[in-house]
């Protein structure tokens, strides 16, 4: 057991949920495969932590959820010291987050990008460190399938620590792994098949941790066979069998590697127990990243997640006021139909159309109807050539011209 466990464990019971308005935000570090990373530090404790965040529309929009669902799931079951383990995963309307362990030496990528030289000994001690890492995921019936000086983080005692599980999988008797994932450079040859997939095994992640030491020896990746032997050290050259072609012959056991003479005079328990100090120490009070990441945050993000609170606090005000309109309309706004408050009587066809007599009399004209009677009583023509409006005391008649037709309605 480890420093950090009955924390952990203690951290998990009997607490509140927690949410993004525990956190403050304090600058961006990177981004991984599915999202970005900030530093943040949980306001009640004041402990720091790394926070990757994912948009959830994009995440939907490439397809990517499921990735993101076997990450979680892994993660929440895994700690070890030299593995970035989870502490809390929650989601907001906009985001999905994974709050891990903050690791402040930065990625061995970054170092190489920085022209470190790394010794031989400083070697040495990251493969024993990350063999018992992949031993553990081995133990958990896990391959991690993208094992590389990107994926591999230093603490500020120079320690390494595995990350980014989003491609990690599952293997177990009844599911076997056919599907081809990770970093070309660092993938190992079985994974390729030119006739049919073929299903593979633990024996991956040892490779890609060959080809990364590798790397870090000759600050340049190697190729499979094109790997210059000749140019790298007797106890080196034993170490490469990592690099063996066949998987059947290829070490992928913890043992494997403790019986293997390189090894030899290593203590595995001071090494598990972080007792080895490394010869290579991040250089302190500062973030070992790459400094664009903030300003590709501030000045390139459409939504800064340091601005979150503040922009979810303004939508969430917004949508209250407009809510409020929203019920004062549908609580005030006056319905209303003619037809049940103001019913129209039934029209009364009168024959005789214009100059022919009948109930209604009358010559048209350019201004309508000219002149009419109805049981006596007297009206007048307004309208057009169109159609007349005759207004008389007993009601209202339209009279069209060039038709024998003529509507009348009467009052009351």
């Amino acid at each position: 057991n480890w420093g950090n466990n009955s924390e952990k464990r203690e951290m998990s019971c009997n607490r509140p949920c927690v949410t993004f308005d525990h956190f403050e935000i304090l600058r961006a570090i990177g981004k991984g495969s599915f999202g970005k990373v900030c530093v943040v530090q949980k306001t009640d404790t004041k402990k720091m932590y790394a926070m990757k965040y994912m948009n959830k529309l994009k995440c939907v929009e490439r397809n990517e959820v499921r990735n993101v669902f076997k990450e979680l799931q892994i993660m929440q079951g895994l700690e070890h010291p030299f593995l970035v383990n989870l502490w809390y995963s929650f989601q907001d309307e906009e985001d999905m987050f994974m709050v891990v362990d903050l690791l402040l030496g930065g990625d061995l990528r970054y170092h190489l990008q920085q022209n470190v030289q790394f010794q031989e000994a400083t070697v040495k001690l990251f493969i024993c460190e990350l063999v018992l890492a992949l031993d553990y995921l081995q133990s958990r019936h896990i391959i991690h399938r993208d094992i590389k000086p990107d994926n591999i983080l230093l603490d500020e005692h120079g320690h390494v620590h595995i990350t980014d599980f989003n491609i990690a999988t599952m293997l177990t008797k009844d599911s076997p792994v056919t599907t081809i994932a990770g970093t070309k450079p660092y993938m190992a040859p079985e994974m390729f098949s030119s006739t049919k997939p073929t299903s593979y095994s633990f024996a991956v992640d040892w490779w890609s941790l060959g080809v990364t030491a590798y790397e870090l020896l000759r600050t340049r990746v190697c190729v499979w066979l094109m790997c210059l032997w000749h140019h790298v050290s007797s106890a080196v050259l034993h170490r490469m069998c990592l690099l063996e072609l066949n998987p059947e012959k290829r070490f992928s056991q913890l043992k494997d590697i403790q019986s293997f003479p390189y090894l030899s005079d290593v203590n595995w328990d001071a090494v598990l127990q972080k007792r080895i100090l490394p010869e290579f120490i991040p250089v302190k009070g500062r973030l070992n990243c790459d400094p664009t990441f903030e300003l590709e945050e501030m000045i390139l993000e459409s939504k800064p997640l340091h601005k979150k609170k503040k922009r979810l606090a303004k939508k969430e005000k917004d949508a209250s006021h407009l809510q409020k309109h929203l019920e004062m309309l549908q609580r005030d706004f006056i319905v209303f139909n003619r037809e049940k408050h103001w019913p129209l009587p039934k029209p009364l066809t009168v024959f005789g159309g214009p100059g022919q007599g009948g109930c209604v009399g009358g010559a048209w004209g350019t201004q309508g109807w000219r002149s009419c009677a109805v049981s006596g009583s007297s009206c007048q023509a307004v309208g057009s050539s169109k159609a007349a409006v005759l207004l008389w005391g007993l009601g209202t008649a339209w009279a069209f011209p060039h038709s024998s037709i003529i509507l009348f309605y009467p009052q009351g």
